[in-house]
Parts: C-alpha cells; structure tokens; sequence
C-alpha cells in the first residue's frame, strides 16, 4: 500500500501515519478500528509495506489480564510522512 496521491488509501494511510506520529506510545488496533474508523485493510496495509509496526502486549483492566495490538510507526513510516 503504498500512498500515491488522490487515492482514498492514501489518505487514510497518511492520516493514520500521523495520528502514530503524534502518539509516541503507539495505539491500539482496537481504538484505531473502532473509535477512529479505519480498516483492518489499511492497518494491515501500512504494516506489510514497512510504515508501522504491530507489537502485542498484555494489559490488566478491571482485574483481568488482556492481549492487545499496539501499533507504532517506523523509521520509514516518519520518512513517508516526509517526502509528502
């Protein structure tokens, strides 16, 4: 997926980009699907091309341990918000 100009990929690709610019430790699959709205597709997208990174972590909420997927952006994810 990588972000061409004028595709709708492309514009949620780079605003996810920068929504992980702006949260130095990561955010959830969970809150990017759900509360923000983007696809699975393009959360995939950007991880198979290299611009974020999915890291599992556990969490204990209400006494209970529970899995969940951060994500993060790359090196060359912050080089693509760069050069567009």
């Amino acid at each position: 997926m990588t972000l061409a100009p004028r595709s709708k990929h492309a514009a949620n690709g780079r605003r996810l980009l920068e929504m992980l610019a702006r949260a130095p430790d990561g955010l959830t699959e969970t809150t990017l699907l759900a509360s923000h709205r983007f696809t699975f597709e393009t959360l995939v997208g950007l991880i198979t091309d290299g611009l974020a990174v999915a890291k599992p972590e556990r969490v204990v909420g209400d006494g209970r341990e529970i899995n969940v997927t951060r994500l993060f952006i790359t090196d060359a994810g912050w080089q693509t918000l760069g050069d567009l």
